[in-house]
């Protein structure tokens, strides 16, 4: 029985580990989505991935590309602290704006990120 018993918990240990791990619908990866639809132009996505207080914020974003091609370049996020109900998130990577004969390159590093907990899922709430 004792040898069950600490089986079980092994095994229930070794299943957090890979949840924490994996993290699929974190801080981060919410973020990485939000950039991702608004490089694609996906205004309906958008607003989902954003806090209720962001989403004007968001289709404005989303507008100021509307006349430009846009892309993505090597975007990897990672979370960091929590201050209060907000988590703090960095990227690395860049949004890159072609303006026919003009290259914007927007670094996401310059930008802090802020995630918050809204409806059971994290959402984009502007930046610091």
């Amino acid at each position: 029985m004792r040898k069950w018993v600490i089986s079980l918990l092994l095994m229930a240990f070794i299943a957090g580990i890979s949840a924490c791990s994996k993290d699929s619908n974190g801080p981060a990866t919410a973020i990485e989505a939000y950039n991702q639809a608004l490089v694609n132009g996906e205004a309906d996505q958008l607003s989902t991935l954003s806090c209720a207080a962001w989403e004007a914020d968001a289709q404005n974003e989303l507008a100021s590309f509307a006349a430009v091609k846009v892309s993505l370049q090597d975007m990897t996020c990672s979370q960091g602290d929590q201050d209060g109900d907000t988590v703090l998130v960095s990227c690395t990577g860049k949004i890159v704006a072609n303006y026919g004969n003009e290259v914007l390159e927007i670094n996401l590093a310059d930008r802090l990120y802020q995630a918050v907990l809204e409806g059971g899922d994290w959402r984009m709430c502007g930046y610091r």
